[in-house]
């Protein structure tokens, strides 16, 4: 039942769509593919070529984020096709695109999410270069000689008496 429902629902979402879009998108070309993915993740595509704006593809889809093509097979009603592959591990934004079997061009873009790695180049020199020596260094100063120190001769009992009267 409930099945039912949902693909009684996509028929008249699809039938919707079909019917309120501009006169000017007669060539735009109606497909999904995943929008946002890790790298390393899977993207999925899939065209109805049976409604309207689908188109039944004439070869796989293809792009540089991708680690191999998609080849799209037929999986069900309304022309539905589709098939997946992984993305490459460089994030960024990309583009991917198929041929459509009655000219058509179906473009879509999608980003790998992440930091991009760090770009290995090879350290680059200076672009100063060391300025001479404007003038030659002074040598150290000798250091002064310490005074020598003066001998005291101490005051105490010899000289001074033990303190007993004598």
């Amino acid at each position: 039942m409930v099945k039912k429902t949902l693909i009684g629902l996509l028929a008249a979402s699809a039938a919707t769509l079909a019917l309120s879009a501009p006169a000017s998108a007669a060539d735009e070309v109606w497909w999904s593919l995943t929008r946002q993915v890790e790298p390393g993740g899977r993207i999925d595509a899939q065209v109805y070529s049976g409604l309207g704006h689908g188109c039944t593809p004439a070869g796989p889809v293809t792009s540089a984020g991708f680690t191999s093509p998609i080849t799209m097979v037929g999986m069900g009603n309304w022309g539905r096709m589709g098939g997946s592959t992984t993305a490459i591990r460089r994030p960024g934004k990309y583009t991917a695109s198929f041929p459509c079997s009655d000219g058509r061009k179906a473009v879509e873009s999608f980003t790998i999410t992440g930091t991009p790695p760090p770009t290995t180049t090879k350290p680059q020199p200076p672009t100063t270069k060391p300025k001479p020596p404007t003038a030659k260094p002074k040598p150290p100063k000798p250091a002064k000689p310490a005074k020598p120190q003066v001998a005291v001769k101490p005051a105490g009992a010899p000289q001074t008496g033990d303190g007993s009267r004598s």
